[in-house]
């Protein structure tokens, strides 16, 4: 069975891992890093998805060593108009797309 793991390691292309903010995030977001890293696939950076929870997405990014690109707070409702203004609020977008 192929794994998502498996293509990323196949085609080598920068990973933007998502990681949620609640209980539990910090040791399987740093396992999700480690195991990234253990197969040598570049990894962009991180994505929150949630709430802020600032000691929790600090020591992810601290520990990970990686960037955070931004946090997508949970849309009600979500619409096409609601994640664009979401995306554009909380997200570094020229870390995501190297500037351009």
């Amino acid at each position: 069975q192929t794994k998502f793991i498996d293509i990323f390691q196949e085609w080598q292309l920068p990973v933007i891992l998502c990681a949620r903010t609640g209980l539990g995030a910090i040791n399987h977001t740093l396992l999700s890093i480690e195991a990234l890293r253990a197969r040598s696939i570049p990894l962009l950076g991180i994505a929150f998805i949630g709430e802020e929870v600032a000691d929790t997405q600090r020591t992810i990014v601290e520990f990970g060593g990686v960037p955070q690109l931004g946090r997508l707070p949970h849309l009600d409702p979500l619409t096409d108009e609601t994640l664009r203004n979401a995306m554009v609020a909380g997200f570094d977008l020229a870390l995501i797309t190297g500037g351009e």
